[in-house]
């Protein structure tokens, strides 16, 4: 069994992996960072009282969250194209998928969060002559903040994870170099059992540091 495993070939392809590595944080670290946004403004508008913000805010996180992350990929950077007249490279597609996903699922990550906060919290707010706006700004949303944090953890693994598909788009991201390897060299047990370490490598590094965090805030 050992003899059929070239596991020392490996080596010479890190460098090619390497460059999927790159693809894959860049993408991931800007599309979450778009989504944090697109979740933080879409999952205040779940919990607005006007119909059309809250209309339009259903219906973005009800799309992205009814369809998979691989049809919207296909979509995004073959179909959108054809109705804007705009091409966008595969990395930028890459990261508009990322960021409208990831921000779907954490807008009601948000919404759940803010509407966990109890009702007297704004009470009491309005009574201090605060507004409505300074009493989510200042009272609401940092105790939200700080319950968003573990499932927006778990919200950003699945996202990095996510990456993976982008390859049908023809991404450079870890996953695509991986296939692009495995199929040349016919080593895909060597070739993939490597790039799942590198995605574990990455999934427990931010497991570690969200854990730091979650202590030094004492969330339970």
């Amino acid at each position: 069994m050992e003899g059929r495993f070239n596991w020392a070939g490996v080596i010479d392809f890190l460098p090619q992996l390497g460059t999927g590595l790159y693809y894959t944080l860049l993408i991931s670290i800007v599309g979450l960072l778009i989504g944090f946004i697109l979740g933080g403004i879409f999952g205040l508008g779940r919990v607005s009282k006007n119909k059309i913000v809250y209309g339009l805010a259903s219906v973005y996180i009800e799309v992205i969250r009814g369809t998979p992350v691989l049809v919207q990929a296909i979509w995004i950077f073959f179909a959108l194209p054809l109705i804007t007249g705009y091409n966008m490279d595969s990395v930028t597609s890459g990261i508009v998928v990322i960021a409208l996903n990831s921000g779907a699922y954490i807008a009601e990550i948000v919404r759940g969060s803010v509407q966990s906060i109890e009702k007297g919290q704004m009470e009491a707010g309005r009574s201090l002559g605060l507004n409505h706006l300074q009493t989510m700004r200042h009272i609401i949303w940092p105790q939200a903040f700080k319950r968003m944090i573990p499932p927006l953890g778990n919200q950003f693994i699945i996202s990095i994870k996510d990456t993976s598909l982008l390859s049908v788009i023809l991404v450079p991201e870890l996953m695509f170099q991986g296939r692009l390897i495995a199929s040349n060299y016919f080593n895909a047990v060597e070739i993939y059992t490597t790039v799942a370490v590198f995605y574990l490598a990455i999934t427990l590094t931010l497991s570690f540091v969200l854990r730091i965090i979650e202590r030094r805030l004492d969330i339970k």
